[in-house]
């Protein structure tokens, strides 16, 4: 027999809203079983919404990771959903690393100018 899971057990254990499950629902990721106005929960959907969870922490969009999904249903599988996976997860290190010099530069900017004020300060003799 099947186990299912309520939506209510699924908020606690991954500490998130039932309107983000609801969301996840509506664009298509998960697909939990109606019975009436309950929604119950397969163990396929709770390894999604766990997947799900993942991706959005390491920085992908709902699309990337509808199509990381889909390419594991679609052929060649498994094996085409890892190498999307690799290459994906590049490309979020690559605009990681970027975002990093970027916060290094400004942070460099922001030294010259506050150094450059505390001079000014010194030349005009107001003390800090």
């Amino acid at each position: 027999m099947d186990k299912y899971y309520t939506i209510t057990e699924l908020t606690r254990e991954f500490g998130v809203s039932t309107r983000t499950l609801r969301f996840y629902e509506d664009e298509g990721l998960i697909h939990p079983e109606r019975r009436g106005r309950t929604r119950l929960f397969r163990a396929a959907d709770r390894h999604l919404i766990k997947e799900i969870l993942r991706g959005r922490r390491i920085g992908f969009t709902i699309s990337e990771i509808r199509e990381i999904i889909q390419v594991y249903k679609d052929p060649p599988g498994e094996m085409g959903q890892l190498q999307l996976l690799m290459r994906k997860v590049g490309e979020k290190r690559d605009e990681l690393r970027q975002k990093r010099r970027d916060i290094d530069e400004t942070l460099a900017e922001l030294d010259n100018v506050e150094e450059a004020c505390l001079t000014r300060l010194a030349e005009i003799g107001v003390g800090t």
